[in-house]
């Protein structure tokens, strides 16, 4: 039997759905696809390796390298990615709510550790161990882990964690990172974390390498939890101790996409979520912020700034809150490769022209933007097993940079970190070679 909590949610799809058809049937919804002149000629300078089957006419922009050339002809004759035709391709409203709908099969195992951080706060860490136990999940000592981190509002949805359980299929040891208060993880502190402050996720990623020392390190964030992956990778450089990450319709300009807004269908439910949870904590947050006015706030815009804004304690300016917060502050120190896969429709992050930074992608050797036109955000939807391609080529990356690394070693013959005793020495801080991207 449906709880509360689960009838409202359950009231709030159906109304959903019932608005969205009807808005798609007057045609009152616009579809951010068209690039326009500018933008299509700015896509033309990508490289084309997909056939409009499956996943669309795909694009690789990014800067030329060896490692660049490997990608793209990995990616192109990856099977994977070749998937059946997805029904509605110009409907990205749909293909979102079809993600947010569609639960994973099968029904994942999880087992939660909670991790102290030096304030006294938690954050949760989620290992995937299949549904078929702890016995026959994962890899072995040396098989990689991948971190998963979810939205900022900490929503892990269907399609996160069938992504986590692809990769525990393929032999990886995937770890959901849920943030303070998010997804059941216990508030302990009146303070949560910020938009694009990557401090708890330092501490998490420096604990996954004492407890998997010889195993690679890996990242994959979903949608506006991008922002904090991204802030990661700027601010730790070369000592982020990650060999790759990827994300899935990124959040890049986070002010910009606050004081935008996002369509109301998708805007309030977002909304909805987010107080309900804070809602949990009003005893703990009250010194700290007005909770009325928290709880009361009319748009995601209004509620991060009353959150992390006007606190009682160390009130602050919204433009100094994203000088500290801003996802790309610090891009150019970014030296980890960085896969970013967008929908030229993505209805949440807003028109290709505004919100994706192409000049990023043409400069930098680490980043490389997939764009397809049609696949929603986080969608990338296909008929067949999986129902996501993008999932498919994210672990294909990951394949392919593996393969990359083991190349360039044998060639120039880098060496391997020593066992003594049996036992793997904690291999040094990885570091990507500046040759690999020229």
């Amino acid at each position: 039997m449906l709880s509360p909590e689960g009838l409202v949610a359950a009231a709030a799809v159906l109304m959903g759905l019932g608005l969205l058809a009807w808005c798609l049937w007057a045609g009152r919804l616009e579809i951010p696809g068209d690039l326009g002149e500018e933008e299509e000629e700015k896509e033309e300078e990508g490289i084309p390796f997909m056939a409009e089957e499956g996943s669309g006419h795909c694009r690789l922009l990014c800067k030329p390298s060896a490692l660049a050339q490997h990608l793209a002809r990995s990616l192109g004759r990856s099977a994977a990615l070749k998937g059946g035709r997805w029904l509605w391709p110009r409907w990205p409203q749909l293909q979102l709510l079809w993600q947010l709908l569609q639960p994973p099969e099968p029904e994942p195992l999880v087992a939660r550790e909670l991790l102290q951080l030096p304030d006294a706060g938690l954050v949760a860490l989620d290992w995937l161990v299949g549904p078929w136990g702890a016995a026959s999940g994962g890899g072995g000592i040396s098989s990689p882990v991948l971190l998963l981190i979810p939205n900022a509002a900490g929503k892990v949805t269907g399609g996160l964690l069938q992504l986590g359980l692809r990769a525990l299929e393929r032999g990886f040891i995937p770890v959901i990172f849920n943030r303070r208060g998010h997804n059941g993880c216990p508030l302990t502190t009146p303070r949560l974390q910020p938009f694009g402050d990557p401090g708890d996720l330092r501490e998490a990623v420096t604990y996954l390498r004492c407890r998997h020392p010889s195993a690679p390190l890996l990242a994959v964030s979903e949608g506006s939890g991008s922002g904090l992956l991204l802030a990661y990778l700027g601010e730790s450089g070369s000592s982020s101790r990650l060999a790759a990450a990827a994300c899935l319709s990124p959040i890049f300009r986070g002010r910009d996409w606050f004081e935008a807004g996002m369509p109301w269908l998708y805007e309030w439910p977002l909304l909805l979520h987010l107080k309900q949870g804070l809602s949990r904590y009003v005893g703990a947050l009250a010194e700290v912020v007005d909770m009325d006015r928290l709880l009361g706030s009319r748009s995601l815009r209004e509620l991060e700034e009353t959150l992390f804004c006007r606190t009682r304690s160390r009130p602050t300016s919204w433009e100094s809150y994203w000088e500290r917060n801003e996802p790309l502050r610090d891009a150019d120190e970014a030296a980890v490769p960085v896969l970013c896969l967008c929908s030229a429709d993505d209805p949440v992050r807003g028109p290709p022209a505004r919100s994706l930074p192409t000049e990023l992608f043409r400069s930098s050797p680490y980043f490389f933007l997939l764009l397809t036109p049609h696949g929603g955000h986080c969608g990338f939807p296909r008929r067949g097993p999986g129902r996501c391609w993008a999932h498919e080529a994210v672990l294909e990356y990951f394949r392919a940079m593996a393969e990359f690394l083991r190349t360039e070693e044998r060639r120039k013959g880098l060496p391997r970190p020593r066992r003594w005793g049996g036992l793997p020495v904690e291999p040094p801080v990885f570091t990507w070679q500046r040759s690999y991207t020229r």
